[in-house]
């Protein structure tokens, strides 16, 4: 398994988290192993990952991160109810 960066998480991806209730490990899931991503376009460098999430009822998880040297940076986290995935 390849070396993963540690993931860390901005207050208000924290707050997010906290606030809706969402368990870590699907969050670490959608950022390492994403169904599919793409770009932000509000945001240099900024990447959103989407995953299904079959422990709530397979709704859209889109998490918004930035890749740095040392860490993946979680910036937010919440259910996308207009997510689909490209076809």
């Amino acid at each position: 398994m390849p070396c993963r960066k540690p993931l860390f998480f901005t207050v208000h991806a924290r707050d997010a988290v906290r606030e809706r209730e969402l368990d870590v490990t699907w969050v670490e899931r959608t950022v390492w192993e994403p169904t599919w991503s793409q770009p932000d376009p509000n945001g240099k460098g900024v990447e959103r990952r989407f995953r299904a999430i079959p422990e709530f009822g397979g709704r859209i998880l889109r998490v918004a991160c930035l890749e740095t040297a040392d860490e993946m940076r979680i910036l937010t986290v919440f259910f996308d109810r207009k997510a689909r995935e490209p076809r």
